[in-house]
């Protein structure tokens, strides 16, 4: 009988296979390949970030970083987590910082935009994985029902819709943009 170990991987040997062209996330050492999710997803992200970026870089509130950037979650063996937009404070990240690599502080927010392949469960996985990690407000895009699954650290999950707002919470205080904005061209 022979057993095979699979070598698990770290973030440094992630961003070396990015710099090879190979695009994915560390999930406990374990590399999950990503692909892009096409133009919707795309525009989708855009948009956003726009919302976010005119309010955020202003004020000089903190970082506002997309998916390429990655955060550091676990180590040994080690996480790496690509959200779709994240936003960091100037408090957990100053804005003076050079981070070449991946941040190793979790987020005060992130978006993530379903893409076409993810499951219901596997996004809600995935709120709640940030969440536990310390973020403390999650939005979960969904493009099919233009809908936005808004979790909040205290547990707390409110699906908004067309017609509403999302809200800055205490995390951005004063944020607030339509939901159907987010969507349009």
């Amino acid at each position: 009988m022979t057993t095979t170990e699979t070598r698990l991987l770290t973030a440094e040997d992630l961003l070396r296979l990015y710099s090879e062209g190979v695009r994915g996330e560390l999930i406990r050492g374990v590399l999950c390949e990503t692909m892009p999710a096409g133009h919707r997803h795309g525009a989708i992200v855009v948009n956003l970030s726009i919302e976010l970026g005119n309010f955020v870089k202003p004020r000089r509130l903190g970082w506002l970083v997309a998916s390429d950037s990655g955060v550091w979650l676990e180590r040994d063996p080690d996480t790496v987590r690509e959200p779709d937009i994240a936003f960091t404070s100037a408090e957990k990240i100053p804005l003076d910082a050079d981070i070449p690599g991946y941040a190793e502080v979790a987020p005060d927010l992130v978006a993530e935009i379903v893409s076409p392949s993810d499951s219901r469960r596997e996004v809600h996985d995935k709120a709640q994985m940030w969440l536990l990690h310390g973020v403390r407000l999650v939005w979960v895009v969904h493009p099919d029902t233009r809908t936005v699954d808004v979790y909040r650290a205290d547990g707390a999950v409110t699906t908004l819709a067309d017609g509403d707002w999302l809200d800055g919470l205490e995390v951005l205080p004063g944020f607030a943009c339509e939901v159907g904005a987010i969507f349009d061209a």
